[in-house]
């Protein structure tokens, strides 16, 4: 398979499926980030983020029997091979959530609604792709280096598996034991234990975060050229996915393109088969220049802390990075800050 279609198309694919599925969750199973926030914060309703807990222990679960097996190493993953900066961590995240609320989604989100038909997240992917090239390659990039500075190759432990197996616990036994307490935590609600659909879906954005490491390490094992070990975040990403799209006659597919293409994909599928795509766009021009400003701050706040809601708060978690966890309450709070501006303002009750 890999000499018919070659490494990069492989990794593609792999992209393309994991990317279906999340965006088959996104718009059936309605897995959103700042949903699950805001749910939590106003609507007295914590399922969706419980969700989000579902997700994140299966996909450590996996990932750590995918470990076990010789089907993958966490040394080689971005989140651990570099030494981790919890300024820039703590600076991004907060910028990604307030930014999140400002556009009411994050870039995860905006491809899945870019698939139901909604334009105005067309404009939220293009302004925060771009931005986080900006910051991440182009003129903001030395200043970004100088404030935050970033050393590949780490010689210490950048995750929790790594520090335990210093001392003699195998990584199965961390992950296991991690990733079983946070399931039993998701679950403790009989609320949530009696919604099969928030289970299930949980389960499946896990499992597809955990396939785009185990699928790209194999590209990486077997094939001949060097391919990146990485699973999905929708940050750089969607940068990668633009700039492909205007050098594609001179370069090649990668798995971040085919992850952005099938979020939208599957947001497609998902929409249709439950009769809610439309062709929507924005009617009022202070909408549109909030959510543009928060897709600008997006898009940066995603390259400092090493990944946006999903990069950081499910893929990172799933390696059990020590970033991870940070850049979690970070984004968590950006967004509780944007969310109290937007419908509560700032002003204290009279």
């Amino acid at each position: 398979m890999l000499e018919t279609l070659g490494e990069a198309n492989i990794a593609a694919l792999i992209g393309l499926v994991g990317g279906i599925a999340l965006g088959l969750a996104a718009r059936v199973g309605r897995f959103c980030t700042l949903g699950a926030i805001e749910d939590t914060l106003y609507g007295a309703d914590d399922r969706r983020m419980r969700m989000w807990g579902i997700a994140i222990a299966v996909a450590i679960i996996t990932v750590h029997v995918a470990l076990y097996l010789g089907n993958f190493d966490l040394s080689q993953t971005a989140y651990l091979d570099r030494v981790w900066n919890p300024l820039g961590t703590i600076v991004g995240g907060l910028m990604f959530g307030y930014g999140m609320a400002l556009s009411g989604n994050c870039g995860y989100g905006a491809l899945a609604r870019l698939g139901g038909g909604d334009l105005r997240s067309f404009v939220i992917v293009l302004v925060m792709g771009l931005s986080a090239y900006f910051v991440m390659s182009g003129p903001l990039a030395h200043a970004r280096v100088w404030l935050f500075p970033v050393e590949e190759n780490a010689t210490s432990p950048q995750g929790l598996s790594q520090l335990f197996a210093q001392m003699g616990v195998a990584p199965l036994v961390t992950g296991l034991g991690v990733g079983l307490v946070m399931l039993a935590v998701a679950l403790s609600s009989a609320e949530m234990r009696h919604s099969p659909k928030h289970m299930v879906w949980g389960a499946v954005v896990g499992l597809a975060i955990a396939s785009g490491w185990i699928g790209t390490y194999w590209v990486s094992v077997n094939g001949f050229e060097a391919e990146p070990i990485e699973t999905h975040t929708f940050a750089a990403p969607i940068g990668d996915t633009i700039f492909y799209f205007m050098t594609a006659s001179g370069n090649s597919l990668s798995f971040s393109v085919g992850s952005v293409l099938g979020v939208v994909i599957g947001a497609a599928l998902g929409s249709y088969s439950k009769g809610h795509f439309r062709w929507e766009a924005c009617e009022d021009p202070r909408e549109l220049r909030r959510q543009i400003f928060g897709a600008a701050l997006m898009g940066p706040g995603a390259i400092l802390a090493v990944g946006c809601s999903v990069g950081q708060g499910i893929s990172a978690f799933s390696v059990l990075g020590f970033s991870a966890p940070v850049a979690f309450i970070a984004i968590y709070i950006g967004a509780a800050i944007g969310l109290r501006q937007l419908i509560t303002g700032f002003a204290p009750a009279e």
